[in-house]
């Protein structure tokens, strides 16, 4: 047992407060796996997280950091052994359990999957929770039975993590990608390197419309939520589908049943956090085998474990760009 570096949040009298601090490792929480991190990511999630503008964090001291990739130390799950690579994303980490915002982590092995051997933990973690939910979102547009012969896929928060990932994917499985992103000017030539055949601002989503619109697209992932989801529904073609993994733009959804009733249009809600083994396996699977790893590195910036408390007011503002990853060891 030692101490080694962490990001660790602490509530008292006077709130919330994050530093880089020494850990005990005797203080982490029970598992039958520890990692040595190797990286991690900076997700709107931990965003909230690291800032307080939300209840992410459910205990204190907390370490945030919602994934991570890294090699096993010890183990005394049968699935894992010292030296094995492994992602972990979701299942409370940096929420309710001490995350990847440190240079060890003790979880447990059923929350574990195998690193591709495809990827380094670098690439794993420039896909991270955003392209795993990216890729959730793909896999269930096509469950739906759409395919890129249906019609032009929408992407709302183009630029951000998701939607980059989101992006990237649709364009290499052969969708025409509308990208639709409040930056339209300064990223469009960023979006069109990762596939995008049409560019739109978001206002043209974000403000109220009607029950249904211009039939437009015929699948779209959405990240944003709100109005913005409400929009992309009322336009989605007939017998479409909409994938709904996010909420930067609120938790509300101010639109009418017409979508559903009159156009056979699906909701298809997207949870990263809880997914079963067996579909994170498929996705990572299919990440692995089909995002294009140039527009991988074109879409990611790096970052130290000491730059990530300041990172997280700028990715709630909307001033970040594609994946940033952290290089925690």
């Amino acid at each position: 047992m030692g101490t080694f570096k962490a990001v660790v949040i602490e509530k008292g009298e006077g709130g919330q407060s994050v530093a880089l601090r020494s850990f005990d490792e005797a203080d982490l929480m029970d598992g039958d796996v520890t990692v040595r991190v190797t990286h991690s990511t900076l997700n709107y999630k931990d965003g909230l997280a690291l800032t307080g503008k939300a209840p992410v964090v459910r205990r204190f001291p907390m370490i945030p950091g919602i994934d991570f990739s890294g090699v096993v130390e010890a183990s005394s799950h049968p699935g894992w052994a010292p030296g094995d690579a492994v992602i972990l994303t979701g299942w409370g980490l940096g929420e309710t359990h001490l995350g990847a915002y440190a240079e060890k982590a003790r979880v447990k092995g059923d929350w574990l999957v195998a690193l591709p051997a495809s990827l380094t933990p670098e690439q794993a973690m420039a896909v991270g929770t955003a392209g795993f939910t990216a890729m959730l979102a793909l896999l269930a547009l096509e469950r739906h039975g759409l395919r890129p012969e249906a019609g032009p896929a929408l992407v709302t928060g183009a630029a951000g993590g998701v939607g980059s990932v989101a992006t990237a994917l649709l364009a290499a499985a052969g969708w025409h990608v509308v990208a639709a992103t409040g930056r339209a000017a300064e990223e469009a030539e960023y979006l069109r390197g990762l596939g995008a055949a049409e560019i739109i601002g978001r206002e043209e989503l974000s403000t109220p419309g009607k029950p249904l619109g211009r039939e437009r697209w015929a699948a779209a992932v959405d990240a944003v939520g709100s109005t913005t989801l409400a929009n992309a529904l009322a336009m989605t073609r007939y017998g479409g589908a909409v994938a709904a993994c996010g909420l930067a733009g609120g938790m509300d959804l101010p639109g009418s049943v017409a979508p559903f009733i009159l156009r056979g249009v699906a909701l298809l809600g997207i949870d990263s956090v809880m997914a079963p083994q067996a579909l994170r396996r498929e996705a990572w699977a299919r990440l692995a085998r089909d995002l294009d790893l140039d527009r991988l590195a074109a879409m990611t910036t790096t970052i130290p474990l000491s730059g990530v408390i300041e990172r997280g007011p700028a990715i709630l503002a909307g001033r970040t760009r594609g994946r940033v990853v952290v290089t925690v060891d």
